[in-house]
């Protein structure tokens, strides 16, 4: 059987060990019958039975003749694998879509078909296909799901050769898989007008002007089309070609998404984790802010970023927009706890400049980190944390809660460093907590004035 073209798997009877792996793949029938017959064979030598030997010698030769026909039995059958959709939210299912084709003269016999599936997604599919006529198909398909983030392997497919008595079968796999990602879920956030944005696009756009003044000016090379009013005569005389003065360029709004992934920050595990609601959590931020055409950036508490995220991060709207949230999903679908210890390595890229409005998702924070992160909040045009709140995602829900703990300490500590900060009970929906951050805010600039300290927050 030779298997392709997306895998090659092919039984050739000059192998080395052909007769072993042949007399491997008899199933218990074929395995009973050739006990059998050689004990009908020997008990007949010893009683002198000819007639007895010649049913043990029909037992013994019947599977060792199946074997041998399954074995040099060769199709020529291409197979292919497609995902619908390759990148899930976790929770939800994705189909995944088998065709075989048989791309040889001659018809199969039956044939069963088998993918590998991680446990996490399912029972393991397997498929009975009856005689596949040459050049022809056959398509099937089958469900899988997971609540746990991550990328699973698919694959190889595996083919099995049954005889018709059912004596012999044979596996033959091909070579290639398919990768199923499972990305976070994503939450609708509600639009709100979150301190920190109003530069650039969006609800309180504003422009920077590229031209200051004649002197200030910074041309371009002409184009087809320019308004020849545009036309920059002190450059074209200096470079010795026409030039234009640029237009007006928007500065884009920026957000960075902060996700605390200390392993000593949370507590528990599974789906309904702390851990696991701050990666849903900055996901949903992430998508919302591409969404309303902010440049956003994601980073974690070890200073690193989304591989291939330029200085400013990935811009919102556009075409590029759908490509940056998959690659950012794609990364927040494989982070794990990180070993840090503090958020130090975070602060370090952030106090590099100004990041717009800055969105903190933070685990337990002891008196220093809460001071680090209090920090951060110079270097932001706005900030947002959701801290959340370690006890009561692992208390009981029979369990009195403590009537004042460190909790309120922390958010008290980032209050008066200017952040909008948020506890998260343990299952709180983001989108509520979101519209709290936004009514705090407002809250905030009511009693401080504009030009107050949480104007921005």
């Amino acid at each position: 059987m030779t298997i392709g073209p997306t895998g090659q798997a092919e039984a050739d009877p000059g192998e080395k060990g052909g007769a072993r792996t042949a007399l491997a793949g008899l199933t218990t029938r074929g395995r009973s019958f050739l006990a059998a017959g050689v004990a009908a064979a020997v008990c007949a030598y010893v009683l002198g039975q000819p007639d007895l030997l010649r049913v043990g010698l029909l037992l013994t030769v019947l599977p060792l003749v199946c074997a041998a026909v399954v074995y040099r039995t060769r199709y020529r059958v291409a197979g292919s694998r497609r995902l619908s959709p390759a990148r899930v939210p976790a929770g939800s299912e994705a189909r995944v879509h088998l065709r075989m084709d048989n791309v040889s003269r001659l018809p199969t016999g039956l044939l069963m078909l088998q993918d590998r599936v991680p446990y996490v997604l399912g029972p393991r599919p397997r498929f009975v296909l009856d005689r596949v006529e040459a050049g022809g198909r056959r398509e099937v398909s089958y469900r899988v799901r997971s609540d746990l983030r991550g990328r699973y392997p698919l694959g190889p497919l595996q083919l099995r050769l049954n005889d018709p008595f059912g004596m012999c079968e044979l596996t033959r796999s091909f070579s290639t898989y398919d990768t199923l990602t499972v990305i976070p879920r994503v939450e609708a956030l509600p639009s709100v007008r979150l301190g920190g944005e109003a530069k650039g696009y969006g609800d309180g756009r504003q422009r920077s002007l590229a031209l200051a003044g004649e002197d200030d000016a910074i041309p371009r090379g002409y184009r087809y089309g320019d308004d020849l009013r545009r036309v920059h005569w002190r450059s074209t005389a200096r470079y010795g070609e026409l030039m234009v003065r640029r237009e007006e360029q928007p500065q884009r709004s920026r957000c960075t998404v902060l996700l605390d992934t200390r392993g000593l920050a949370y507590r528990g595990a599974g789906p309904d984790s702390a851990f696991e609601w701050a990666v849903s959590g900055a996901a949903s931020v992430l998508v919302h802010m591409l969404e309303r055409g902010f440049s956003v950036r994601l980073l974690t508490d070890t200073g690193s970023s989304v591989p291939g995220e330029g200085a400013d991060g990935f811009a919102g709207s556009g075409q590029g927009s759908a490509d940056a949230a998959g690659l950012m999903m794609d990364t927040l679908a494989v982070i794990d706890h990180s070993d840090g210890a503090g958020l130090s390595p975070a602060y370090d890229v952030l106090r590099g400049g100004n990041e717009g409005l800055l969105v903190a998702f933070l685990g337990d924070l002891d008196e220093e980190e809460a001071a680090v992160a209090a920090r951060m909040r110079q270097r932001s045009g706005g900030a947002v944390a959701f801290l959340l709140d370690g006890d009561s995602w692992v208390r009981e829900p029979n369990d009195v809660p403590h009537p004042m703990n460190r909790q309120e300490e922390r958010l008290r500590m980032l209050r008066e460093a200017g952040w909008t900060a948020v506890s998260v009970p343990r299952g709180a929906p983001l989108d509520e907590l979101w519209r709290q951050a936004d009514r705090e805010r407002a809250g905030v600039v009511t009693a401080g004035g504009p030009s107050g300290r949480g104007a921005g927050s």
